[in-house]
């Protein structure tokens, strides 16, 4: 059932913000003098609760460096030992919010411009101290219907439950939505909720659908 609505949910990063800023993860793996394919490894394996709300960021990086022993030789564990991990633990997590810092200009102003046709939200898996400082960053977040922070909702996408929060926070029905993500995974999740779904790859072909999608919902818009 629908409820006569057009609401495009945006994905974040990869879509609107830019993917991890080149490097960044290179940088932390030698903050924590660990090869930066064993860092990588830790850093993503380690991420999911984080994402999720269920772990505070020094918890976040407790779990890293612990996983992170487990995976290199000796020596690196003594250098690890030695160093002020509370010091550690705040560096890294101030490069890794720098490091999904950026937006794509273009898109922040498409997503703007898509408000005077449709109500346009957010769905985003963040952490809840990265939320906090994107939040403060990017004023524009503030303007749009509804902005959901895994970080912040205590769930992260795929789960359905991360679909169902917009769908109740809005008040609407999940055939009321176009979900845009990068991760084919999400949108097919998205899909399974009920919503319409769209994977991105750029701009102009994201105006396309939704140019051909709107009409075919509400001929007035919003």
């Amino acid at each position: 059932m629908s409820t006569d609505r057009n609401i495009v949910l945006f994905d974040l990063f990869g879509v609107i913000a830019r993917h991890q800023r080149p490097g960044a993860l290179e940088k932390m793996a030698a903050r924590c003098h660990a090869p930066t394919d064993a860092f990588t490894t830790a850093y993503w394996a380690c991420r999911p609760p984080y994402d999720a709300g269920q772990q505070s960021a020094p918890e976040y990086w407790t779990a890293v460096l612990r996983r992170l022993s487990l995976s290199v030789d000796a020596d690196t564990i003594e250098e690890l030992r030695l160093t002020d991990i509370d010091s550690t633990i705040e560096e890294l997590r101030l490069i890794d919010i720098d490091s999904w810092s950026r937006v794509d200009d273009r898109m922040v102003a498409y997503v703007q411009s898509l408000r005077d046709v449709a109500e346009v939200a957010l769905l985003s898996n963040i952490p809840a101290d990265h939320a906090d400082t994107f939040l403060l960053a990017q004023p524009w977040l503030h303007d749009l219907d509804h902005v959901a922070l895994s970080g912040k909702i205590k769930v992260a996408k795929p789960a359905p439950a991360a679909f169902h929060h917009c769908v109740v926070a809005m008040r609407a029905a999940p055939t009321d939505f176009l979900f845009v993500d990068d991760r084919e995974d999400n949108v097919r999740a998205a899909q399974a909720t009920g919503m319409n779904g769209h994977l991105f790859t750029d701009r102009d072909e994201l105006a396309a659908v939704i140019d051909s999608w709107l009409p075919t919902r509400h001929p007035t818009g919003k």
